[in-house]
Order: C-alpha cells, then structure tokens, then sequence
C-alpha cells in the first residue's frame, strides 16, 4: 500500500497513532508544524506543514495514499485552516482522507466546536475524496484537567453525562481504519467509552484514584463565565469552555456505542481503568 500521512504526530493522539502504525510495519510521513518534535520511528519520515499554509501542505501531502487529519489546535481561524487543509489533500489526489472529527458534530450543536467540525466534515464531502470520519467524544484523558486545584469540578452541566473515550481506545480505533481504509470508506464512526458518567461520578472516580477528595459544583451560565474570565481567554475560546458543560446538560455527549470494540477487538476503556492505568 502507499504510505501513510499521519498528522499532529507530536501531539498525543497523532503520535501515538503513528507509533501504532509503525509497530504494524506501516511506512509513514509524520506531519507536524515541527518536523523536529515528530516522534523517530520505524519506517517514518517527517515533514513540517501549518495546516494555514496550503502549499506547504500540498508538498507534505504528495504520493501520500491514506491521511489521517487530526484537528488542528483550537483557534478564532481553526475552521479556515481546516478547509486549506482539504483542499491541499484534494490537490495531493490522496486516496483516502480520515477525520478526527467530534461526538455529535452538527451546525446545531451545542459544543461550539463540534460546529466547527460538522463544517469540516462538509468541505470534505464537497471535495469528493474518500473519507472515514472519527467522532470521539471528549477525551477521558483530560476529565482530570477540569477538576480545579481545590479537585472541584465546576460547570453548568446539570446531572447531564458524558461518554468520555480514552486516546488509546481512539488511537486503536484510528489505526485499524489507517490500515484498512476501503472497509470503512464513506463510514463515520461514534467513538465513546463504555459508560456514560454525570461529573458527580467523575468526581468520585478522581477521588478514588487520587485518594484526594474531588467534588462536582453546578455553576450557572452566568457563574461559569465570571469564573473563567480570570484566565483572560477570548471571548469564542470562553464560550467554547462553557458550552462543553453546556453539551453534557443537554444529553448531547451521553451516548455509548461499541464503536471501539467493534474496530479494536477489544472493549473500550472505562474511567476508573484509565485513572488506575
């Protein structure tokens, strides 16, 4: 097969998709705004390309057969960099062109960002390339993050849940498409974990692993802006932050599928292993 493009290959669900790919004997082009903090590997090279510069791009992407598109960093022109990105790929020919897309993208999402994502996906559609689209749900991972440094969790998310997915589970997920792109073409994929947990039960998950007490506090949408506007973020980085919350109180981000298990073969990773891990 040709080669593979994996991008954000210094990031951590890039990279450890490529260190996947590359223990499978694959031949790959890391890509990432630094060539020099893409991970060494096996049958790798590496290239650096801002998704923004479609040239660069373009020369990253040529003679590439599978590409997997991991979403760019959060920014105000994220959704712009996305569609240079795309049309570099359609330019480049690629065969096949898989997406980290997010759970629930839809331009009426309450996630702001899962907005952006459905846009995306829709550029890629119009391109007419052949694509698999990868719709995780928030990254398990980062659950611990949101706790402050007090171990409250504080937001508007009501008694919603989240089905929250580890990036090793995404990352398996990513790399049994990778390797097999024409059994999944034209497929998008609800990539989640195995429960769907309120944030009083991530709470008690932290508290459990960490053996320091976490709690979960119910702020209104009127307390979670005034308690982020220290951070001195953007205004659409703020909103972002807040409808996060926002989604999990709406039932948006509760749902479970065997996405995981049925592209991995094994089951998909619950919290309370993650944190034990």
């Amino acid at each position: 097969m040709a080669f593979v493009v994996t991008t954000g290959a210094s990031g951590k669900l890039g990279g450890r998709v490529a260190a996947r790919l590359a223990a499978a004997g694959a031949e790959q082009r890391l890509v990432s705004r630094d060539a020099g903090r893409a991970p060494r590997l096996a049958g790798a090279s590496a290239v650096s390309a801002d998704y923004g510069d479609r040239a660069a791009v373009r020369r990253a992407l040529d003679g590439a057969g599978t590409v997997l598109f991991v979403s760019a960093s959060e920014s105000a022109d994220r959704l712009d960099r996305h569609r240079a990105f795309v049309d570099a790929a359609r330019e480049a020919d690629v065969s096949h062109l898989v997406y980290v897309s997010f759970y629930g993208a839809s331009p009426e999402a309450t996630f702001t960002l899962a907005r952006d994502h459905w846009a995306t996906e829709e550029h890629i559609r119009r391109s007419g390339l052949p694509f698999t689209f990868l719709r995780d749900n928030l990254y398990a991972d980062f659950l611990p993050g949101m706790a402050g440094p007090d171990g409250v969790i504080r937001g508007p998310a009501g008694r919603g849940r989240v089905a929250a997915v580890a990036q090793d589970d995404i990352a398996d997920a990513a790399a049994a498409v990778l390797l097999d792109p024409a059994a999944h073409e034209g497929a998008t994929y609800d990539l989640t974990g195995p429960e769907a947990l309120t944030l009083e039960e991530v709470a008690a998950a932290l508290t459990a692993a960490t053996g320091r007490p976490h709690a979960y506090h119910e702020e209104t949408v009127e307390e979670a802006y005034a308690s982020r506007a220290a951070y001195g973020a953007p205004a659409w980085q703020v909103e972002a932050w807040v409808s996060t919350y926002l989604a999990i109180a709406a039932g948006e981000l509760a749902g479970v599928s065997d996405a995981i298990p049925a592209l991995t073969g094994h089951p998909a990773t619950t919290l309370a292993e993650l944190l034990g891990g």
